[in-house]
């Protein structure tokens, strides 16, 4: 009998409070101009539900359903990812060879949406969240979330945010291979139990701009972008990670508004 190996994960949905994620320094690697920092929603809300599956009677390539319809893999930030965990799995089995060769197995994967998709939800930062979770826990990788958080970034930045509950930041880091730019829980869930988030959805369309286009936009063509990134976020999230510490719900509205 041939073998089929599965596993199924749902990754809480993230939104942006403070600091807003806005400009790369290095677009390839996805590191970011700035600091950011994100609440994480329930799961019984928001979220993004994958499926992840290999096997030696699986043909390659790797292939992806989302919401049912079929989605590449070959583009260069899936790929990263892709690589970058049969990588971690490959070295567990050249140190075990007692463990199946999962790395070797062509992936099935299956993820689907309970909110609008690519209409400025942060989608991707969900999908590549459970992406790079649900293969992990495939391939029964021992890195913790914020170890993951490096690999799914690579796929979508705010996705680091998304493997990790409650209140998580983003360190912007000055590395240049990025490996100090990864996710930081600030507080957990549990920290400010209180806290809502209503979530207003005006439109599921397909926004007309990518948010990786909008970004080298601003980059490119805004003279207070530097200031904004060098003076006015780090201030800001100094200022929300006391906010959140002290649980001082009107100078965390003052700074997310101002954001």
């Amino acid at each position: 009998m041939i073998s089929v190996y599965r596993t199924i994960v749902s990754v809480f949905w993230l939104t942006d409070w403070n600091s807003r994620y806005w400009g790369k320094r290095d677009p390839r690697l996805n590191l970011p101009a700035n600091s950011s920092l994100s609440v994480t929603l329930s799961q019984s809300d928001l979220r993004t539900h994958t499926t992840a599956s290999c096997s030696p009677a699986y043909s390659p390539p790797d292939t992806l359903l989302l919401n049912a319809q079929p989605q590449p893999l070959s583009d260069a930030r899936s790929q990263a990812c892709l690589t970058s965990l049969r990588a971690l799995r490959s070295a567990l089995e050249s140190s075990n060879h007692s463990l199946p060769p999962l790395s070797s197995y062509p992936l099935r994967l299956s993820s689907s949406n309970n909110f609008p998709t690519a209409a400025g939800l942060a989608s991707s930062a969900a999908g590549f969240a459970a992406l790079v979770r649900s293969i992990a826990d495939l391939y029964h990788l021992p890195q913790t979330p914020t170890e993951l958080s490096l690999i799914a970034r690579q796929g979508s930045g705010s996705a680091c945010r998304s493997l990790l509950g409650g209140y998580v930041a983003w360190d912007q880091g000055c590395l240049p291979d990025g490996t100090d730019s990864k996710a930081r829980l600030v507080a957990p869930r549990s920290h400010w139990p209180e806290m809502r988030a209503l979530i207003l959805v005006v439109s599921a369309e397909k926004k007309g701009v990518s948010s990786t286009t909008g970004m080298q936009t601003t980059v490119q063509t805004s003279p207070m972008f530097q200031t904004r990134a060098t003076q006015v976020v780090p201030k800001a999230m100094r200022e929300m990670e006391t906010a959140i510490q002290e649980k001082d719900f009107e100078k965390f509205a003052k700074v997310t508004m101002r954001e």
